[in-house]
């Protein structure tokens, strides 16, 4: 980050005045985090590539000990924002809120060169926040998908001119659904079976466009299971992308939307099938706490969240309902944040191991984060496929013919890794509702 003097002076201050510092005092520096951190451990252990540095690093900004240079942004930045750091930290760091807290001081005062800003702009302003808009471009890969131009692109050597990962990423990526599927999109869906709840069903923006197969999925299990879901067509992006990028305000502004979308609907639970997407809305009132107008009303839309493999399971729909697929070997990878921030691992678990024909097998380190991040395999390409590499080293362990995630980032990350092990062929990727409702169906 190049700054002025001045700037530098600026930024310090606000890391004064916004920083947690009973937060940033509550870190012992024991170091039970360091096994945890995937940074940490693939940059050959150095100290400030861990949450305990990172942490010291913010702790003497705040102090005036050093300035915040760009070895203190370089640091912040190569963190995956994983939070694996926070469950076996004996004192409850919050680690992800420093980090958000953080980024967000140093981007709002990081002089961004005129296409950096353009691009960040048009990112966060002017597609995310507008599902139209999000269709709009979903359907132009889903015209560069099914017009043949893809298989020219392809023919000519034309991805060869970007980086490897992004060129293995454009191979991964799903059959994108047509402009007609993704407009026609439901507000109600009757139970098909006795009532058990009323719930509502966070439909996302990336989800309701290019992985729409996958929340038709989750809908349908729901129905089968017994739940009356409304879908408010007012709700917005998560803000996910927008919180981890240092745009916190815009952020704020697409939770207040979310929670006005949600909270008069009278129903039991809100359901999400992204882990990223649910780790953000479960912490809309940790974003508001300063906000008298909504803090309380972010805090009754928190209480109504539930992932879709918990919600399953509180329903027993494994006991209920019949899973039969032909005989495979599946193991799991954690999304982050659905483990981290929402607490949820073993539901997911529960679901795989009562599908009669599944040989589950846990995968080492399943918990330990695949490099996706977000962007993070975009903009730290080097360091996420170092992590992948890691990751598909334990996948092929396992033996495994399908590999299961919970989030789209892990979803694609996953695909990618094995496309790059030459392993597509014998091993596929799936979400897990995408492969419950395949057992369902073949019952």
């Amino acid at each position: 980050m190049t700054a002025t003097v001045q700037e530098r002076k600026v930024i310090q201050q606000q890391f004064q005045e916004r920083m947690n510092e009973d937060e940033l005092l509550n870190c012992m520096r024991c170091g039970f985090c360091l096994p945890s951190c995937p940074t940490y451990i693939e940059s050959g252990l150095k100290e400030s590539h861990s949450p305990r540095g990172r942490i010291a690093l913010m702790k003497a900004v705040v102090d005036g000990l050093i300035e915040p240079d760009e070895d203190v942004e370089r640091s912040l930045s190569l963190c995956l924002g994983c939070r694996a750091c926070e469950p076996v930290c004996p004192s409850g760091v919050k680690y992800g809120h420093l980090l958000e807290e953080a980024r967000d001081i140093i981007n709002q005062n990081k002089k961004f060169s005129a296409p950096v800003k353009a691009i960040r702009k048009i990112v966060f302003d002017g597609l995310f926040p507008h599902q139209d808009r999000m269709r709009t471009v979903t359907g132009l890969l889903g015209f560069y998908q099914r017009s043949g131009l893809q298989k020219v692109v392809r023919k000519v050597g034309f991805m060869k001119l970007f980086p490897e990962s992004l060129a293995t990423m454009e191979r991964v990526l799903p059959k994108v659904p047509t402009m007609k599927e993704m407009k026609n999109r439901p507000e109600y869906l009757a139970p098909e079976a006795p009532k058990t709840k009323r719930v509502a069903f966070f439909s996302g923006c990336l989800m309701d466009t290019m992985f729409l197969e996958t929340n038709n999925a989750t809908t349908k299990l729901l129905q089968i299971a017994g739940c009356e879901i409304v879908i408010p067509k007012s709700q917005a992006c998560c803000g996910a992308l927008h919180g981890h990028s240092g745009e916190k305000e815009s952020a704020k502004e697409l939770a207040k939307r979310n929670i006005q979308a949600f909270e008069d609907l009278e129903v039991d639970y809100i359901i999400t099938n992204a882990g990223g997407c649910g780790a953000f809305l479960i912490e809309y009132d940790h974003l508001l706490k300063d906000d008298p107008q909504w803090r309380d009303r972010a805090k009754t839309f928190v209480g109504k969240l539930k992932d879709i493999s918990q919600i399953l399971v509180e329903l027993e729909f494994h006991k209920k309902q019949a899973f039969k697929l032909p005989y495979q070997i599946v193991t799991y990878q954690d999304s982050c944040h659905l483990r981290n921030v929402m607490k949820t691992s073993s539901a997911p678990r529960i679901l795989l191991q009562s599908i009669e024909g599944v040989d589950f097998r846990e995968m080492k380190d399943a918990d330990r984060c695949c490099g996706s991040a977000g962007i993070y395999n975009i903009v730290e390409s080097e360091m996420s496929m170092q992590i992948l590499d890691y990751k598909m080293k334990q996948t092929k362990a396992t033996h495994a013919d399908t590999v299961v995630t919970a989030n789209p980032g892990c979803l694609l990350q996953m695909k990618l890794g094995i496309e790059r092990e030459g392993m597509s062929d014998k091993v596929r990727a799936v979400h897990i509702v995408d492969l419950l409702l395949e057992a369902v169906q073949k019952k």
